[in-house]
């Protein structure tokens, strides 16, 4: 089955797998950045800040997501999510607790950093960040992880795919750098399959936002 992900802007993205719809930190319209829509059946909000707590705008007509917005293990849908706890200072705030999460689709492996700023991350939730096929990794928003920070503790979780999300255009060309891949070209979005993956480690993969 092809898993189909595309980036909304900030740390929002729209992952499609069958007919499973998954939004990760959509954008609230209290927040200043532009606020997408779409019907998912599950919003996933790292931190509760407007720019990542929008689970209304992942809802439509009838539809209405289940929120995860939290640590803990849920199963929705045969999706199964694990929410882990970490810390974020986004928008130069005081200390937030930030989850990170981890969510299996059919032995698809994902993982999402959230606002992660700082990479030293309790011991349990470090032990579950494994087996990890594609890391969403924030690099440049403020109070988050810079390029230099994300990229090395990006690259130590050994993912086959690292999107980068929360950038700017200096920050996308520190991150890249870091990388040693300065040849990347941005995707409108990423039609991937499980064995796509095979051979590849801390391959970068940028999405354009929609």
């Amino acid at each position: 089955m092809v898993m189909i992900i595309t980036y909304q802007g900030v740390q929002s993205f729209k992952v499609q797998f069958g007919d499973t719809v998954l939004a990760f930190d959509p954008v609230s319209k209290e927040s200043k950045h532009k606020a997408g829509s779409f019907g998912a059946d599950i919003a996933l909000c790292s931190l509760n800040h407007p720019d990542m707590n929008g689970v209304e705008q992942a809802s439509r007509g009838e539809k209405k997501a289940f929120a995860v917005s939290g640590p803990g293990e849920y199963e929705i849908q045969g999706v199964f999510i694990k929410g882990l706890p970490s810390i974020s200072k986004y928008g130069g705030e005081s200390e937030k607790i930030n989850t990170i999460y981890t969510v299996n689709l059919e032995n698809m492996n994902l993982c999402f950093l959230g606002a992660l700023g700082d990479t030293n991350i309790p011991k349990e939730t470090k032990e579950a960040l494994e087996d990890i096929d594609i890391l969403f990794a924030p690099i440049g928003g403020t109070g988050v992880l810079n390029a230099a920070e994300s990229y090395k503790f990006a690259v130590s979780l050994e993912p086959s795919i690292i999107i980068p999300m929360n950038f700017d255009e200096k920050s996308l060309k520190a991150f890249i750098k870091e990388g040693g891949e300065e040849g990347v070209e941005s995707l409108e979005k990423l039609t991937v399959k499980k064995k796509d993956l095979e051979g590849k480690k801390g391959e970068i993969i940028v999405l354009e936002s929609q």
